[in-house]
């Protein structure tokens, strides 16, 4: 087995005490030849054939669209040096972001908004959306997604306060069950003065939009 990784690896960087997440090439990766037996099986299970013309090349395309989506880039986060003492909010608003419910292995599609109150260390803004997808590519739950955002720029900054806030529309949701399509679920994680200053919360929640 082979492919892309989640892991994050602490080490020193060149500044010698600072200390930063690198994001590595490590996984347990997607087993496609499997994963197309497996599609085969489930179409016949489902009543269909998978030897027709019409879907004979569907397991393979269904295995290799979920690796896709399982799949994130590696990156290597870039942060810089908060030489000019910047102490207001740094926000990267309306992230896209894509990634498949663990209980029905439906997407659920949204934009994430990421916020935080730098310290010492700013963080190169590509990254965060970076950060957003890694976490995205894999099995998930959207309140896990929220917190593990928040809890990686926690740890990669030792920021002020921080906030992420995702909104999302479940096809799980939308296409079966309760048939609520348009209905977008949002969750948030606040840390720091982010979550105990009224008025610094107050700020980025009217800044993402989703003040009430």
């Amino acid at each position: 087995m082979s492919a892309v990784a989640h892991p994050l690896l602490e080490e020193l960087t060149p500044l010698g005490s600072r200390r930063k997440l690198e994001v590595v090439d490590r996984s347990y990766g997607v087993d496609l030849a499997r994963a197309e037996r497996a599609v085969t099986d489930l179409l016949a299970a489902l009543g269909q054939d998978p030897s027709s013309e019409q879907l004979a090349d569907t397991p393979r395309r269904v295995a290799a669209s979920y690796a896709e989506l399982l799949t994130p880039a590696p990156f290597t986060p870039t942060a810089f040096p908060n030489d000019e003492g910047y102490d207001e909010l740094i926000l990267a608003k309306a992230i896209p972001f894509a990634s498949l419910c663990q209980h029905h292995l439906l997407p659920f599609v949204g934009v994430a908004h990421v916020g935080y109150l730098p310290a010492d260390r700013i963080l190169g803004l590509s990254k965060l959306a970076r950060m957003v997808e890694r976490f995205a590519r894999r099995l998930q739950l959207q309140e896990r997604l929220t917190t593990q955002a928040a809890d990686w720029l926690q740890t990669q900054l030792e920021p002020k306060g921080l906030g992420v806030v995702l909104e999302a529309e479940h096809l799980c949701m939308s296409l079966r069950g309760v048939q609520a399509s348009g209905a977008r679920t949002v969750t948030s994680t606040l840390h720091g003065r982010l979550r105990t200053d009224p008025r610094s919360r107050q700020e980025f929640l009217a800044l993402t939009g989703t003040a009430t």
